[in-house]
């Protein structure tokens, strides 16, 4: 992979740092990107998650960079080396893939992509490890019974950190951020699907401030 990412990144660590909840967006129109990343920045919250699971993600990323380019604005969901590239010419201040694999290891390294890899179990987390991600994302989660996982792994690889996802409420948030190893919790409640598609900013720069108080 020849490309690079075309600034000098934040590093993965200080991007999960910069709040206690990462809200992960669907986008179905770019249009309402701008407008989307505006509500969330208002409401206190610097980090975002766009899924590459519309037409419309890549488009959304560059809409949002322009609008917020304050905030760290991450391309999920990538599932091989060419969406890794996606997110490099998208313009995403990360990347974040659900689980890892050796040859989406090396395209992250390569273009210089800070990078979340998903992780279940502590294989999988001793293997992302062993590529260099110490940052990674619990998934599924699955609610509070990711909480056991991250007690069990922390003094197992205490240089680790993580990003849970997947079945966490918001009720849930608290108890997770009591943890040592957990500074950042990832979820669609912060920018619900139904509040998009209404264009109902308000509500969504709302649900963003509660966010961002966790």
């Amino acid at each position: 992979m020849d490309r690079r990412a075309s600034r000098d990144p934040r590093p993965m660590r200080a991007i999960l740092a910069r709040g206690p909840v990462i809200p992960i967006v669907t986008i179905d129109d770019e249009a309402v990107a701008a407008s989307l990343a505006r509500a969330l920045v208002a409401g206190g919250i610097h980090v975002i998650e766009v899924v590459l699971r519309t037409p419309a993600a890549c488009a959304a990323v560059r809409a949002m960079r322009a609008a917020v380019p304050e905030a760290d604005v991450g391309l999920g969901t990538l599932l091989s080396p060419a969406d890794v590239e996606r997110a490099v010419a998208a313009g995403a201040t990360f990347g974040v893939s659900p689980g890892l694999t050796p040859e989406i290891a090396a395209a992250a390294r390569a273009c210089g992509l800070p990078f979340l890899p998903g992780v279940a179990t502590p294989s999988e987390a001793l293997a992302a490890r062993s590529h260099g991600f110490l940052e990674q994302k619990l998934f599924p989660a699955h609610g509070t019974a990711g909480i056991a996982f991250l007690q069990a792994v922390a003094p197992v690889l205490p240089d680790v950190v993580y990003c849970p996802t997947g079945g966490i409420r918001r009720e849930d948030v608290a108890a997770y951020r009591k943890l040592a190893n957990c500074p950042v919790v990832g979820g669609s409640w912060v920018a619900p699907a139904d509040r998009i598609r209404a264009s109902d900013w308000d509500a969504i720069t709302a649900l963003a401030r509660t966010a961002a108080a966790d």
